[in-house]
C-alpha cells in the first residue's frame, strides 16, 4: 500500500527525517512511535502531501506520489487526521463530518452556488456518506447536534468519522487519543481494530505506547528523525537502541 524510500526533510539544515524507509502493507496497522521531536508528526506529513521531502520518494497504491499535492493524494485514498480537536464551529456534527468529501467531490463553487442537480445528487451522497461514517464509529446519535458539545472522545471519533467519509485505503492519524481518559481510549483502540479487520491500512503516531503494542502489526521507532527499530511490538519492546532512547528499562518488562 505504501512504499517511503529514502525521504529526507531538513529545516534549517536540522533534519526532522533523514533517510526514512518503510513499508506498510495492505490491512497492516503500522504504529510510528518515539520521544518528542522525533519527527513523527513531519513523517505523516509528508506522506499526506502537507510537505515535500528534499530527496527520496513516497509511492503509495503503486503509484509514486512525493510530487503531488495533498489533495491530489487525498482523491487517490490517503486520509489524514491531524493532532488535536479541530471542529467547524456554528456546524453540526453531520455537517463538520461531511467536509470530508470536499478533497473527492466533482462539483466545484460554481455548481454550489448555483444548485445544479448534478450537485444537489452529489451532496445527498455525500451526507449519507457521512451518516455512514458516523454509524461506523458510534456517534449517529450525536448528528444533528452542535459539533462543540460532543466530548473530547467523540470529537476524536468525529475526526475519525470525517476522514472516512472520503473513503481512505490509508488512514494517517497523529495522536488521536491525546487527552482522552482510559475508557475513552479503549473504545478507540477498539474502533482502530474494527477499521483495520475491514481492510484498511493506518497508521498511527501515538505517546501511549501500551496502546501502540496493543493494536500495532508493526511498529517504527523514529529517534531523532531516524529510523532506530522496526518490528513486531514484542520485538521493538525488546530492542535495547528503543529502550535506551525511549521506553527505558522498566517498559521493557512491562506487562503490556
Amino acid at each position: 500500500m505504501l512504499e517511503v524510500a529514502g525521504v529526507s526533510l531538513a529545516f534549517g539544515g536540522v533534519f526532522a527525517n533523514r533517510d526514512i524507509t518503510l513499508s506498510v502493507g495492505d490491512g497492516e496497522l503500522r504504529g510510528v512511535i518515539g520521544p518528542n521531536g522525533a519527527g513523527k508528526s513531519t513523517l505523516l506529513n509528508l506522506i499526506s502531501g502537507h510537505l515535500r521531502p528534499q530527496s527520496g520518494t513516497i509511492e503509495f497504491d503503486g503509484e509514486r506520489v512525493d510530487s503531488l499535492p495533498a489533495h491530489r493524494r487525498a482523491r487517490l485514498g490517503i486520509a489524514i487526521v491531524f493532532q488535536g480537536a479541530r471542529l467547524f464551529p456554528g456546524m453540526t456534527v453531520i455537517e463538520n463530518v461531511m467536509v470530508g468529501a470536499t478533497a473527492v467531490t466533482r462539483s466545484g463553487a460554481l455548481a454550489a452556488a448555483l444548485r445544479i442537480p448534478s450537485q444537489r445528487r452529489e451532496e445527498r451522497a455525500i451526507r449519507e456518506a457521512a451518516r455512514q461514517s458516523l454509524e461506523r464509529v458510534g456517534l449517529t446519535e450525536w448528528c444533528d447536534r452542535d459539533a462543540a458539545v460532543l466530548p473530547l472522545g467523540q470529537q476524536r471519533r468525529m475526526q475519525v468519522a470525517r476522514a472516512l467519509t472520503a473513503h481512505p485505503k490509508l488512514l494517517l492519524l497523529d495522536e488521536p487519543a491525546s487527552g482522552l481518559r482510559s475508557a475513552e481510549r479503549d473504545s478507540l483502540s477498539a474502533l482502530l481494530e474494527e477499521l483495520k479487520a475491514d481492510g484498511m491500512s493506518i497508521m498511527l503516531i501515538e505517546h501511549d505506547v501500551p496502546m501502540v503494542m496493543r493494536v500495532a502489526d508493526r511498529i517504527t521507532v523514529l529517534d531523532l528523525g531516524e529510523v532506530i527499530s522496526e518490528g513486531t511490538p514484542d520485538a521493538v519492546r525488546a530492542d535495547p537502541r528503543v529502550i535506551a532512547a525511549y521506553l527505558g528499562a522498566g517498559a521493557a518488562h512491562a506487562d503490556h
